[in-house]
């Protein structure tokens, strides 16, 4: 008889809920299932959210985050984070301060600003603390270009800024840097990989699918890259299985229709 133990490779979300399910929490537990790995999870914020749009906040309490924080990590640990939306420096302070007392590595940080129907989902005051305590720790960092702007400070909106913009990103002290090109106008939005240990600027082609399913894109690729850094993969072939993946998901979910505003991606398209 075989009494030899399985391992999941484990990823921890800490992020938002998203009602609709179609980004935050819900959207990265499916992405994390979806790339072979077991998702758990703390939730930094309650939203009342569909397609259309966001119509409340609710913050979780600080010290709850803590106790949601340090009971997973105590027991069931984990083998990438990825991060999404904290909305206030105090939650950002209390995230980072978690992260350093269980030892943890492999944070995949994405900064999420606002939501794809432009509602607000960071404290203005908490860019500052996100750049100050949370950067330093992050494996990888995953902004757009509109997040790019505001953590910069400047505008970045082209493809060809959109490199050196990672760049200084990096200066902040996170090594790697993926500036994504969805906001970029025209067919082509593609990526731009800041590898900072090894110096090298990789660019990820990418061509538009036209479709309004878009909402939760920067969750689920966020997610993607934890998945597969927490089975092993490197920097750069975490990023590039993760946009593999998410490009798939975009294609597979434009043929359904959800809602009255911006739709989910397929998440589980190759599962059914």
């Amino acid at each position: 008889m075989n009494t030899e133990c399985k391992r999941y490779c484990r990823v921890l979300t800490i992020a938002g809920s998203d009602s609709g399910g179609g980004a935050g929490i819900q959207a990265d537990l499916k992405t994390i299932a979806a790339n072979g790995c077991y998702g758990a999870s703390v939730i930094t914020a309650l939203t009342a959210q569909n397609t259309c749009g966001v119509s409340a906040i609710h913050a979780v309490p600080v010290d709850f985050v803590r106790a949601q924080m340090d009971a997973v990590l105590s027991d069931i640990g984990c083998d990438a984070v990825k991060i999404g939306m904290l909305f206030s420096p105090a939650l950002i302070r209390e995230v980072a301060q978690g992260l350093r007392r269980h030892g943890v590595a492999r944070v995949v940080l994405d900064p999420v600003m606002v939501a794809q129907s432009g509602d607000r989902l960071l404290q203005d005051e908490a860019v500052g603390a996100l750049k100050e305590w949370l950067l330093p720790l992050a494996a990888i960092v995953t902004p757009n270009l509109p997040e790019a702007s505001v953590l910069l400070g400047r505008d970045v909106e082209t493809a060809e800024t959109a490199g050196g913009a990672a760049r200084e990103l990096a200066a902040l002290g996170c090594a790697n840097v993926l500036v994504k090109g969805g906001h970029l106008e025209g067919s082509d939005c593609d990526d731009v990989l800041w590898l900072g240990e090894e110096g090298r600027l990789v660019r990820l082609p990418g061509r538009r699918i036209a479709t309004v399913n878009n909402h939760g894109t920067g969750c689920t690729l966020s997610s993607a890259i934890a998945a597969f850094l927490a089975r092993g993969a490197g920097i750069e072939e975490a990023v590039r299985r993760a946009k593999e993946y998410i490009t798939g998901a975009i294609a597979a979910g434009a043929g359904y229709r959800l809602g009255r505003g911006h739709g989910p991606v397929h998440h589980l398209y190759r599962c059914w």
